[in-house]
């Protein structure tokens, strides 16, 4: 026969594995705080340094090229003016020289056109050859002659534009008669342009190290928002982990929001650690609560078959007990699944106009049987009239849970004092008091939390499950309605609920 195959042992992963799976998975789909932060840094100062550097070299350049524009015309116009009077006497015989000269008084290059563009002055000096193909091209202004004309048309006697790297001011001339001629005055553009490479080169030096500096501030800023917020997903997973000892505060100094999340995720541990600790203590009591009235059944049944089946007294007895033990049960049951439905919102609230005065005399008197048997006291005081718009069946079990309470924690004069009286036009408060120990400060804010038991000993004529005020919690917030607790130790405590008078 062949060997049986061992079944593989499962594999259940932990509940750390199962955390980082999850946060691996979506990081996958998303992006770091730390990236986003340096992202959008380092493009804000980028974009700073570049709108700032363009609009200056934009602004520059215009500045430039409008000055340049007025320059260019204010020259254009003393040389049109110098030109059309004639040179001085000394300048007679060498027409071109008087234009060098005022070329050299004004920085600008001055040439006078014929019909066709050809330069008739400045001539070349006489040692040079006119038929030389270089020099034919720097006579040769035929194109610019063609653009001068087009301005002309446009601008009228004068014109001035932008040419090739320089500015052009133009105008016709009437120093030959009748043969047209043309003043050509240009003033180079050079410096500028000079300047707006050398900006242009500051501007890419300004954005690398803006570029840089902003990555190096960015990176160091990120860090720091993120280095809290990365400890405490760290210590996040500890407390999923079941470690309630972890303090989401760091050593460092924190920003006030994140300080803030810190206290958050503290007074989050410190629920989830009442929680956990209530839920174990859940497990214990009513493990215990559901365990006594068992064995007792179980007792008691046995009691019936062994012992007093035959005996109808006994066996009536017996099984009384059986019956009392299945309505403590039932009682229980009942009581998990009424605070369960209340606080999932599952069990919807009957609301109708109910006349509280009546329903609290009513649920005192579900008290008498402690009046005669036992020595309690009641001491009421009621207004007649008082409406309200409630569950009544919901509120009546709140009201007959706080004055049970109140029973069962009273002093040893065993009185109670239950009111119900009109505070405003608009509200009344129903208050119940008892003459007990009270309740310690520290213990005050956790007597409404389910499952919670005074640690003070005390004896309960009236029967419950210790889920009482749990319930009486959950009824009120499901109405909306103001309750709570004063208590001074050794003065006994008082309950109140402040209802809204039914229109």
């Amino acid at each position: 026969m062949g060997k049986k195959n061992k079944p593989e042992k499962l594999k259940i992963p932990s509940v750390k594995t199962s955390i980082e799976d999850r946060l691996r998975k979506y990081r996958n789909n998303r992006v770091s705080i730390f990236f986003l932060f340096w992202f959008v840094f380092s493009v804000f100062a980028l974009s700073i340094v570049l709108i700032f550097g363009l609009s200056q070299y934009f602004i520059t350049e215009k500045a430039y090229k409008s000055e340049a524009s007025h320059l260019v015309r204010q020259s254009g116009d003393i040389v049109k003016e110098k030109v059309e009077n004639g040179p001085p006497e000394v300048y007679g015989k060498n027409f071109s020289f008087y234009l060098i000269t005022l070329e050299e008084n004004y920085d600008v290059n001055i040439c006078i056109l014929d019909d066709n563009g050809k330069v008739k002055y400045p001539l070349p000096p006489a040692d040079v050859d006119i038929n030389d193909p270089e020099i034919q091209k720097t006579l040769d202004f035929s194109k610019e002659i063609v653009k001068l004309k087009k301005e002309l048309k446009k601008q009228g006697e004068v014109a001035t534009y932008e040419g090739n790297g320089e500015y052009v001011y133009g105008t016709t001339l009437t120093i030959y008669g009748t043969e047209p001629v043309y003043l050509y005055v240009e003033k180079s553009l050079e410096l500028a342009e000079t300047a707006m490479n050398k900006m242009g080169v500051q501007l890419t030096l300004m954005s690398i190290f803006a570029a840089v500096l902003s990555f190096a501030v960015s990176s160091a800023v990120s860090g720091w928002l993120v280095r809290p917020i990365t400890e405490m997903t760290e210590k996040a997973k500890l407390l999923a982990q079941g470690d309630f000892n972890v303090d989401f505060h760091g050593d460092g100094k924190y920003a006030e929001e994140t300080t803030e999340l810190a206290e958050t995720l503290n007074y989050a541990r410190d629920e989830i650690s009442k929680a956990d600790r209530m839920q174990k203590e859940l497990i214990a009591n009513v493990s215990h609560d559901f365990k006594t009235p068992l064995t007792m059944i179980k007792a008691y049944a046995s009691m019936i078959i062994e012992i007093s089946g035959d005996v109808p007294e006994k066996r009536n007895k017996h099984a009384q007990v059986i019956v009392d033990e299945a309505d403590r049960l039932t009682s229980l049951v009942n009581d998990v699944l009424d605070i369960s439905k209340m606080t999932s919102g599952i069990e919807t609230l009957k609301a109708e106009k109910v006349d509280l005065s009546k329903s609290v005399k009513e649920i005192l008197e579900r008290f008498a049987y402690l009046k005669e048997m036992k020595g309690y006291k009641f001491e009421a005081d009621i207004d007649d009239g008082l409406f309200a718009v409630v569950d009544e069946l919901k509120i009546g079990q709140a009201l007959y849970n706080l004055i049970g309470n109140a029973v069962n924690y009273t002093g040893e004069d065993k009185t109670v004092y239950v009111s119900l009286k009109k505070e405003s036009e608009t509200t009344f408060r129903f208050t119940v008091r008892d003459t007990g120990k009270g309740i310690k400060p520290e213990e005050l804010g956790e007597i409404w939390d389910r499952y919670y038991r005074s640690k003070e000993s005390h004896k309960r004529p009236v029967q419950g499950t210790g889920l009482g005020l749990s319930i009486v919690k959950a009824v009120l917030q499901r109405h909306q309605l103001p309750f709570g607790a004063d208590s001074e130790v050794g003065k006994g405590s008082v309950f109140y609920v402040v209802f809204p008078i039914a229109k």
